[in-house]
């Protein structure tokens, strides 16, 4: 029997991945969750949509009615945005979706955490860090260090995630994922922050500034397949009551550990950004 899956944030960068690599997936029936409904010029046109603000409480409510398990993904995704933006889409839109799936008796809750939540071990090193020797493992026991509002407020998301796992009915597991880079389809790759800057004129393909972006994001990298591969890790576990697991790659010169997430989940990433000499022609 197929698990009934809530996506909120469906039709951004990682809820796509998602819905490319386990939308056709018999094991589960995805009910997506925006603001707004894809483009009619989208890819995603086909797919229905709830629309609502997931901090609209009575439309969260309804939408997590009759659901065996969450992912939720929606918010501000800017590292810089504003406090308002963020507590308002963040804070209060996390406590949202946590607490209707509590009424709902989700089981399992699938938190689209970010690698901000221990930020300042890059703000401190780089451009350092990215080099393939830089000596620093980042593991799941790393206290939060936050480099911004941002991933202050996915802070706040682990936390009251293992409060509801601990202290309420439900959820029953909760699984935050610290999400390194995903890119958008057409530019699945870690040449795709460089060449987005050479489009805008903020350096030359092969500049200090370029080399130094290619080489950030080949640590931090997650390829869409092996980010949703992780994300089926979670929703076919039942071990975990509550864990952290990094969203990265088997990037070569990664400073996030993905043992832990091979340990307990069996992540088997595919993909590592040193494979990469240059961006696709």
């Amino acid at each position: 029997m197929a698990q009934d899956v809530l996506l909120t944030g469906a039709f951004g960068r990682v809820g796509t991945a998602i819905i490319d690599h386990l939308g056709d997936r018999t094991a589960y029936d995805f009910t997506c969750l925006d603001r707004s409904p894809p483009a009619d010029s989208s890819p995603y046109a086909g797919y229905d949509a709830v629309v609502s603000d997931v901090t609209d409480e009575a439309g969260v409510r309804a939408a997590m009615e009759g659901r065996d398990a969450v992912i939720h993904l929606a918010g501000c995704p800017a590292p810089d945005g504003p406090w308002a933006e963020i507590l308002e889409n963040n804070v209060v839109g996390t406590y949202v979706v946590l607490d209707a799936a509590r009424e709902a008796d989700v089981e399992r809750f699938v938190f689209a955490s970010s690698n901000h939540v221990v930020g300042m071990y890059e703000v401190e090193n780089a451009p350092e860090i990215y080099a393939r020797d830089f000596d620093l493992t980042v593991d799941h026991t790393a206290p939060h260090r936050p480099d911004s509002y941002y991933g202050t407020s996915k802070c706040f998301g682990e936390d009251l995630g293992r409060y509801y796992v601990e202290d309420r009915d439900a959820p029953g597991r909760f699984y935050a994922l610290r999400i390194g880079n995903v890119q958008p389809p057409e530019s699945d790759h870690p040449y795709a922050e460089a060449e987005r800057g050479v489009a805008a004129g903020r350096w030359d393909r092969g500049s200090d500034a370029y080399e130094t972006a290619v080489a950030r994001l080949k640590a931090m990298w997650q390829s869409r397949r092996d980010l949703a591969h992780l994300v089926d890790r979670c929703l076919g576990d039942a071990t975990v009551a509550f864990d952290v697991f990094y969203g990265v790659s088997d990037n070569d010169r990664r400073w996030f550990d993905i043992d832990h997430a091979a340990d307990v989940l069996g992540y088997d990433p595919q993909d590592d950004g040193e494979a990469w000499d240059g961006p696709p022609e």
